[in-house]
């Protein structure tokens, strides 16, 4: 069913256009070689990611900070290893995944394709709870940074996904109601709820094979995007 109100359509970067999985291990791996760290790749990022999950959500609750987070979820994977490896190197790590991460620029597949298609039709925008000079890197050197007019990113708006404030700040930037908006993203929580809330229309990309809802339309690629709009 076509969503024909629609004007305006608000996209998560990480993990919903940006495929983020992919990008931060090649990162890993880069940076594992540049430093001479000799750990499997594939062992750790198993280890890593759960624990980066949860780190992200304890940012996201506003119970830890950035640096906190950046450095807490390589020493807890690293301890959670037994690999021995000093404070210095996992701050060095921990800036060096910044500074590479946005040199790769793998997107989900279809992105470019669904942008190109909405792009004449609607106004495109970015909501993301991702670091502001990460994510403009990442919409810069992935070249679809022109696809969109509003990018607002937690660090600008003061609080991040679900809370309200974050999508009531982005609708004003982008001079448009929450009727006549959609939300567009992978998570359940930050992006489905907390935009449903504030009273946008929402289709959630379930990129990680989760459980079946009934909060909203559920798509498994961005090319099912062209049949709502």
């Amino acid at each position: 069913m076509k969503l024909n109100n629609i004007t305006h359509i608000f996209f998560d970067l990480d993990h919903t256009l940006w495929d983020f999985d992919k990008n931060s291990g090649l990162t890993f791996e880069k940076i594992f070689k540049l430093n001479n760290i000799n750990i499997k790749l594939v062992d750790f990022l198993k280890v890593y990611e759960p624990i980066n999950f949860n780190y992200w959500k304890l940012y996201r609750d506003e119970k830890i900070d950035k640096e906190s987070l950046r450095y807490g979820r390589l020493s807890d994977t690293f301890y959670a290893l037994n690999f021995d490896i000093k404070s210095g190197m996992i701050n060095k790590l921990s800036e060096e995944y910044i500074t590479y991460l946005c040199t790769y620029n793998n997107l989900f597949d279809g992105a470019t394709e669904i942008l190109e298609y909405l792009f004449p039709k609607y106004q495109l925008h970015i909501i993301t709870n991702g670091f502001k000079e990460v994510q403009q890197g990442k919409l810069n050197n992935a070249h679809i940074d022109h696809y969109f007019d509003v990018i607002m990113d937690s660090e600008l708006a003061g609080v991040k996904k679900p809370h309200p404030e974050i999508f009531e700040l982005a609708l004003e930037k982008a001079n448009v109601t929450a009727d006549k908006s959609l939300m567009i993203g992978d998570s359940l929580e930050a992006d489905i709820l907390g935009a449903k809330e504030v009273g946008f229309e929402v289709i959630h990309f379930n990129a990680h094979g989760e459980s079946a809802h009934e909060h909203c339309t559920i798509v498994h690629s961005l090319a099912e995007l062209k049949k709502f709009l």
